[in-house]
């Protein structure tokens, strides 16, 4: 991270810069490295300290925060309290925003750009979740070859269902009963 370190009627010591580097440090793990600039200013006042710290994050996101105390400590405390706040706050938009998937009216969605700007705002209607059907499972056929004859008798005899082995092609094929009454034979294909 770029970091712009100024004093005003103040020497900036190697003292004052590592506790500027330090306080950025936690920052930018709280911003997931993500803080790309941040600009110091130190001042000396008639009656104490001013910090004022402005911190340019990814998304052109800017943090500021200002401190006042009678320390440099405690100045530089105060205003780094109010930019992690700030951080805490752009860090659960990004999050939200990563759960909730990519935003609407992308490049990949053009319908939204045509909308007026008041349309844009309302919420869309929640989606319809497809259910997966039922499976039941009937019960287990040894795989038998047989002619497609002999495979109509047996779905007459009672079975709904029949699989089997053709004798003419050898693949596997399967005859059943459709809802109209006619019986179907579905054939497989290597």
């Amino acid at each position: 991270m770029r970091l712009v370190l100024t004093g005003r009627h103040l020497d900036i010591t190697p003292a004052i810069r590592r506790l500027v580097d330090g306080k950025l440090a936690r920052l930018e793990r709280m911003l997931n490295d993500s803080a790309l600039s941040a600009q110091v200013v130190l001042a000396k006042e008639k009656n104490g300290y001013r910090a004022d710290v402005t911190v340019h994050a990814r998304g052109e996101k800017f943090l500021h925060g200002i401190g006042k105390a009678d320390a440099i400590q405690a100045c530089l405390a105060g205003a780094f309290e109010k930019i992690a706040q700030q951080a805490q706050k752009v860090k659960g938009k990004w999050q939200e925003r990563k759960r909730r998937g990519p935003a609407k009216g992308g490049p990949l969605d053009d319908g939204s750009a045509t909308l007026p700007p008041d349309d844009r705002a309302a919420p869309s209607p929640p989606r319809v979740r497809a259910r997966m059907p039922q499976i039941l499972r009937a019960s287990r056929q040894r795989l038998i070859a047989m002619s497609v004859a002999d495979a109509a008798r047996q779905v007459d005899g009672g079975d709904r269902v029949v699989v089997f082995r053709d004798l003419e092609t050898a693949m596997v094929s399967v005859l059943y009963r459709a809802a109209s009454g006619e019986l179907t034979l579905v054939e497989t294909e290597t």
